[in-house]
Protein backbone atom coordinates (compact mmCIF):
# COMPACT_ATOMS: atom_id res chain seq x y z
CA UNK A 1 0.00 0.00 0.00
CA UNK A 2 3.16 2.43 -0.69
CA UNK A 3 3.63 3.14 2.91
CA UNK A 4 0.20 3.53 4.05
CA UNK A 5 -0.09 0.46 6.26
CA UNK A 6 1.04 1.97 9.75
CA UNK A 7 -0.90 5.34 9.14
CA UNK A 8 -4.36 3.36 8.57
CA UNK A 9 -3.30 0.98 11.42
CA UNK A 10 -3.01 4.22 13.93
CA UNK A 11 -5.59 5.70 12.24
CA UNK A 12 -7.98 2.66 13.52
CA UNK A 13 -6.92 2.64 16.67
CA UNK A 14 -7.00 6.39 16.95
CA UNK A 15 -11.12 6.22 15.50
CA UNK A 16 -11.53 3.08 17.80
CA UNK A 17 -9.88 4.34 20.90
CA UNK A 18 -9.84 8.25 21.16
CA UNK A 19 -13.37 9.17 18.99
CA UNK A 20 -15.13 5.57 20.44
CA UNK A 21 -16.45 4.96 16.85
CA UNK A 22 -18.99 1.75 16.04
CA UNK A 23 -16.97 -0.73 13.87
CA UNK A 24 -19.75 0.65 11.27
CA UNK A 25 -18.42 4.14 11.42
CA UNK A 26 -14.41 3.03 11.50
CA UNK A 27 -14.71 0.82 8.09
CA UNK A 28 -16.83 3.12 6.57
CA UNK A 29 -13.64 5.89 7.50
CA UNK A 30 -11.21 3.28 6.22
CA UNK A 31 -13.09 2.64 2.81
CA UNK A 32 -12.71 6.42 2.35
CA UNK A 33 -9.07 6.48 2.62
CA UNK A 34 -8.39 3.21 0.66
CA UNK A 35 -10.44 4.60 -2.04
CA UNK A 36 -7.79 7.85 -2.28
CA UNK A 37 -4.95 5.60 -1.91
CA UNK A 38 -6.38 3.71 -4.98
CA UNK A 39 -6.36 6.77 -6.75
CA UNK A 40 -3.60 8.72 -5.71
CA UNK A 41 -0.79 5.99 -5.87
CA UNK A 42 1.63 7.96 -3.52
CA UNK A 43 2.32 7.85 -0.06
CA UNK A 44 0.41 10.25 2.53
CA UNK A 45 3.06 13.41 2.55
CA UNK A 46 3.09 13.60 -0.99
CA UNK A 47 -0.36 14.02 -1.32
CA UNK A 48 -1.71 17.63 -2.32
CA UNK A 49 -4.30 19.90 -3.04
CA UNK A 50 -4.63 19.50 -6.91
CA UNK A 51 -4.41 15.50 -6.13
CA UNK A 52 -7.62 15.57 -3.81
CA UNK A 53 -9.29 17.87 -6.46
CA UNK A 54 -9.13 15.18 -9.40
CA UNK A 55 -10.02 12.30 -7.24
CA UNK A 56 -13.38 14.70 -6.01
CA UNK A 57 -13.73 15.15 -9.68
CA UNK A 58 -12.88 11.29 -10.91
CA UNK A 59 -15.77 10.69 -7.99
CA UNK A 60 -18.54 12.77 -9.97
CA UNK A 61 -17.39 11.21 -13.14
CA UNK A 62 -18.28 8.22 -11.62
CA UNK A 63 -22.28 9.45 -10.52
CA UNK A 64 -21.95 9.61 -6.94
CA UNK A 65 -24.26 11.23 -5.16
CA UNK A 66 -23.33 14.65 -3.64
CA UNK A 67 -24.32 13.32 -0.78
CA UNK A 68 -21.93 10.39 -1.20
CA UNK A 69 -19.05 12.65 -2.49
CA UNK A 70 -19.29 14.79 1.10
CA UNK A 71 -19.52 11.75 3.15
CA UNK A 72 -15.71 10.44 1.51
CA UNK A 73 -14.51 13.88 1.74
CA UNK A 74 -15.23 13.93 5.54
CA UNK A 75 -13.17 10.51 6.14
CA UNK A 76 -10.59 12.04 4.16
CA UNK A 77 -10.09 15.21 6.22
CA UNK A 78 -10.08 13.48 9.53
CA UNK A 79 -7.38 11.00 7.98
CA UNK A 80 -5.38 13.78 7.51
CA UNK A 81 -6.24 16.01 10.41
CA UNK A 82 -5.48 12.62 12.65
CA UNK A 83 -1.67 12.75 10.37
CA UNK A 84 -1.42 16.33 11.63
CA UNK A 85 -1.87 14.97 14.84
CA UNK A 86 0.17 12.94 15.03
CA UNK A 87 2.73 14.68 13.79
CA UNK A 88 3.27 12.55 10.68
CA UNK A 89 2.71 15.27 8.09
CA UNK A 90 3.20 19.11 7.90
CA UNK A 91 0.51 20.51 5.72
CA UNK A 92 -2.83 19.55 5.64
CA UNK A 93 -3.48 19.30 1.93
CA UNK A 94 -7.50 19.03 2.59
CA UNK A 95 -8.12 22.66 3.98
CA UNK A 96 -9.25 23.96 0.76
CA UNK A 97 -11.25 21.13 0.05
CA UNK A 98 -14.76 21.57 0.04
CA UNK A 99 -17.44 19.65 0.02
CA UNK A 100 -20.47 19.25 -2.90
CA UNK A 101 -23.53 21.78 -1.92
CA UNK A 102 -26.47 19.11 -0.64
CA UNK A 103 -30.03 19.48 -1.55
CA UNK A 104 -31.54 19.41 1.86
CA UNK A 105 -34.45 16.50 1.51
CA UNK A 106 -36.33 15.50 3.84
CA UNK A 107 -36.44 11.53 4.48
CA UNK A 108 -39.37 9.86 4.03
CA UNK A 109 -42.07 9.78 6.82
CA UNK A 110 -44.47 7.28 7.41
CA UNK A 111 -48.09 7.74 8.87
CA UNK A 112 -49.38 5.82 12.04
CA UNK A 113 -51.68 4.22 9.65
CA UNK A 114 -49.30 3.87 7.34
CA UNK A 115 -47.67 1.52 9.88
CA UNK A 116 -50.28 -0.25 11.03
CA UNK A 117 -50.78 -1.57 7.22
CA UNK A 118 -47.39 -2.52 7.57
CA UNK A 119 -48.50 -4.93 10.06
CA UNK A 120 -51.36 -5.79 9.01
CA UNK A 121 -50.18 -6.97 5.94
CA UNK A 122 -48.03 -9.70 7.78
CA UNK A 123 -49.33 -13.11 7.05
CA UNK A 124 -49.43 -14.28 10.95
CA UNK A 125 -50.07 -17.95 9.75
CA UNK A 126 -46.23 -18.30 9.13
CA UNK A 127 -43.92 -18.64 11.66
CA UNK A 128 -41.84 -15.75 11.11
CA UNK A 129 -45.23 -13.21 10.68
CA UNK A 130 -45.00 -12.62 14.90
CA UNK A 131 -41.04 -11.94 14.84
CA UNK A 132 -41.62 -9.59 11.49
CA UNK A 133 -44.73 -7.32 13.61
CA UNK A 134 -42.67 -7.36 16.46
CA UNK A 135 -39.44 -6.64 14.63
CA UNK A 136 -41.62 -3.13 13.07
CA UNK A 137 -43.49 -2.42 16.09
CA UNK A 138 -40.00 -2.09 18.33
CA UNK A 139 -38.21 -0.21 15.44
CA UNK A 140 -41.45 2.01 15.97
CA UNK A 141 -42.12 2.22 19.10
CA UNK A 142 -38.00 2.77 20.37
CA UNK A 143 -37.12 4.67 17.34
CA UNK A 144 -34.11 2.35 16.84
CA UNK A 145 -31.09 1.93 14.68
CA UNK A 146 -30.97 -1.12 12.44
CA UNK A 147 -27.70 -2.48 14.48
CA UNK A 148 -29.35 -1.77 17.52
CA UNK A 149 -32.01 -3.72 17.05
CA UNK A 150 -30.37 -6.77 15.95
CA UNK A 151 -28.25 -6.66 18.93
CA UNK A 152 -31.04 -6.55 20.95
CA UNK A 153 -30.89 -9.08 23.98
CA UNK A 154 -33.43 -10.56 26.05
CA UNK A 155 -31.05 -9.33 29.07
CA UNK A 156 -31.92 -5.72 27.41
CA UNK A 157 -35.93 -6.05 28.35
CA UNK A 158 -37.20 -4.41 30.77
CA UNK A 159 -41.07 -5.02 29.80
CA UNK A 160 -42.33 -4.77 33.69
CA UNK A 161 -41.11 -1.54 34.26
CA UNK A 162 -41.29 -0.06 30.68
CA UNK A 163 -37.88 0.18 29.34
CA UNK A 164 -35.27 -1.19 27.08
CA UNK A 165 -31.31 -0.75 27.62
CA UNK A 166 -30.31 -0.03 23.73
CA UNK A 167 -26.17 -0.03 23.18
CA UNK A 168 -26.06 2.33 20.26
CA UNK A 169 -22.82 3.97 18.37
CA UNK A 170 -19.67 4.28 20.13
CA UNK A 171 -20.89 1.02 22.59
CA UNK A 172 -22.72 3.74 24.63
CA UNK A 173 -26.01 2.60 26.40
CA UNK A 174 -29.40 4.46 27.12
CA UNK A 175 -32.68 3.42 28.19
CA UNK A 176 -35.30 3.61 25.99
CA UNK A 177 -39.21 3.38 27.37
CA UNK A 178 -40.90 0.90 24.85
CA UNK A 179 -44.63 1.37 24.36
CA UNK A 180 -47.19 -1.39 25.68
CA UNK A 181 -48.14 -2.47 22.01
CA UNK A 182 -44.35 -3.33 21.21
CA UNK A 183 -44.26 -4.93 24.38
CA UNK A 184 -47.00 -7.15 23.59
CA UNK A 185 -45.90 -8.11 19.81
CA UNK A 186 -42.65 -9.06 21.46
CA UNK A 187 -44.64 -11.48 24.36
CA UNK A 188 -46.41 -13.24 20.80
CA UNK A 189 -43.60 -13.17 19.14
CA UNK A 190 -41.31 -15.18 21.97
CA UNK A 191 -44.32 -17.39 22.30
CA UNK A 192 -45.05 -18.32 19.08
CA UNK A 193 -41.61 -18.39 17.21
CA UNK A 194 -38.56 -17.49 19.63
CA UNK A 195 -39.91 -20.27 22.02
CA UNK A 196 -39.93 -23.02 19.19
CA UNK A 197 -36.81 -23.23 16.94
CA UNK A 198 -33.78 -24.74 17.96
CA UNK A 199 -31.15 -21.60 19.14
CA UNK A 200 -27.87 -22.16 18.56
CA UNK A 201 -25.23 -21.41 20.97
CA UNK A 202 -23.65 -17.75 21.31
CA UNK A 203 -27.49 -16.66 20.09
CA UNK A 204 -29.29 -17.66 23.60
CA UNK A 205 -29.67 -14.21 24.90
CA UNK A 206 -30.27 -12.34 21.12
CA UNK A 207 -33.99 -11.11 21.64
CA UNK A 208 -34.69 -11.49 17.33
CA UNK A 209 -33.37 -14.51 15.61
CA UNK A 210 -33.66 -16.20 11.86
CA UNK A 211 -35.36 -19.52 11.93
CA UNK A 212 -31.83 -21.04 12.14
CA UNK A 213 -31.73 -20.41 15.53
CA UNK A 214 -29.08 -17.25 14.77
CA UNK A 215 -28.91 -13.54 15.00
CA UNK A 216 -30.55 -11.46 12.27
CA UNK A 217 -28.38 -9.35 9.58
CA UNK A 218 -28.70 -5.83 8.96
CA UNK A 219 -30.33 -7.21 4.81
CA UNK A 220 -33.00 -9.49 6.28
CA UNK A 221 -33.94 -6.35 8.88
CA UNK A 222 -34.49 -4.25 4.95
CA UNK A 223 -35.91 -7.39 3.26
CA UNK A 224 -38.74 -7.46 5.96
CA UNK A 225 -39.31 -3.76 5.76
CA UNK A 226 -39.34 -3.20 1.97
CA UNK A 227 -41.55 -6.76 1.79
CA UNK A 228 -43.64 -5.23 4.35
CA UNK A 229 -44.50 -2.34 2.79
CA UNK A 230 -44.90 -3.45 -0.91
CA UNK A 231 -47.42 -5.77 0.48
CA UNK A 232 -49.10 -2.99 2.13
CA UNK A 233 -49.51 -0.87 -0.97
CA UNK A 234 -46.92 1.44 -0.22
CA UNK A 235 -45.06 3.42 -2.77
CA UNK A 236 -42.57 5.51 -0.43
CA UNK A 237 -38.99 4.76 -0.93
CA UNK A 238 -38.28 3.71 2.26
CA UNK A 239 -35.96 1.28 5.08
CA UNK A 240 -35.38 0.59 8.68
CA UNK A 241 -34.43 4.10 9.49
CA UNK A 242 -37.77 5.30 8.15
CA UNK A 243 -39.68 4.15 10.91
CA UNK A 244 -36.87 5.78 13.09
CA UNK A 245 -37.33 8.86 11.48
CA UNK A 246 -40.91 8.61 11.86
CA UNK A 247 -40.67 7.79 15.92
CA UNK A 248 -38.87 11.21 16.09
CA UNK A 249 -41.30 13.39 14.20
CA UNK A 250 -44.52 12.14 15.24
CA UNK A 251 -43.14 12.89 19.01
CA UNK A 252 -42.03 16.21 18.57
CA UNK A 253 -44.85 17.17 15.89
CA UNK A 254 -47.41 16.09 18.81
CA UNK A 255 -45.50 18.48 20.82
CA UNK A 256 -42.96 16.44 22.89
CA UNK A 257 -39.71 18.32 24.05
CA UNK A 258 -36.64 18.26 21.70
CA UNK A 259 -34.39 17.29 24.47
CA UNK A 260 -36.17 14.13 25.66
CA UNK A 261 -36.36 13.02 21.81
CA UNK A 262 -32.78 13.58 21.02
CA UNK A 263 -31.78 11.26 24.08
CA UNK A 264 -34.39 8.58 23.45
CA UNK A 265 -32.18 8.13 19.42
CA UNK A 266 -28.85 8.56 21.35
CA UNK A 267 -28.19 11.25 19.28
CA UNK A 268 -25.35 13.47 20.21
CA UNK A 269 -24.04 16.99 18.89
CA UNK A 270 -21.06 18.09 19.79
CA UNK A 271 -22.21 22.20 19.43
CA UNK A 272 -24.72 20.92 22.13
CA UNK A 273 -23.71 18.56 23.96
CA UNK A 274 -24.26 20.69 27.26
CA UNK A 275 -27.41 21.25 26.92
CA UNK A 276 -28.76 17.96 26.39
CA UNK A 277 -28.61 17.12 30.02
CA UNK A 278 -29.05 13.25 31.31
CA UNK A 279 -33.15 13.54 31.83
CA UNK A 280 -34.61 11.78 34.09
CA UNK A 281 -36.23 8.31 32.96
CA UNK A 282 -39.71 8.67 34.48
CA UNK A 283 -39.94 11.64 32.56
CA UNK A 284 -38.74 10.10 29.14
CA UNK A 285 -41.64 7.82 29.31
CA UNK A 286 -43.98 10.47 30.58
CA UNK A 287 -43.24 12.30 27.11
CA UNK A 288 -44.12 8.64 25.33
CA UNK A 289 -47.43 7.96 27.45
CA UNK A 290 -48.05 12.17 26.46
CA UNK A 291 -46.96 12.11 22.76
CA UNK A 292 -46.17 8.41 20.95
CA UNK A 293 -49.42 7.51 19.05
CA UNK A 294 -48.69 4.34 20.37
CA UNK A 295 -49.39 5.32 23.95
CA UNK A 296 -51.91 3.78 26.13
CA UNK A 297 -53.33 7.06 26.46
CA UNK A 298 -54.92 7.30 23.22
CA UNK A 299 -56.22 3.83 23.48
CA UNK A 300 -54.47 1.94 20.82
CA UNK A 301 -55.92 -1.23 19.77
CA UNK A 302 -53.51 -4.26 20.35
CA UNK A 303 -54.44 -6.59 17.49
Amino acid sequence: MHGWEQEIHDFKLFLKLEKSLSNNSIDAYLNDVTKLINFTNKQPAAIIYSDLQNFICQLSELGLAARSQSRIISGIKAFFHFLILSEKITNDPTKLLDSPKLSRTLPEILSVEEIDAMEQSLDLSKPEGHRNRAIIETLYSCGLRVSELINLKITDLHLNEGYVRITGKGEKQRLVPIGSKAIYEINLYCENYRNRIDIKPHFENNLFLNRRGQQLTRVMIFMIIKNAATTAGILKTISPHTLRHSFATHLIEGGADIRAVQEMLGHESITTTEIYTHLDREYLRQVITDYHPRSAKKKVEVS
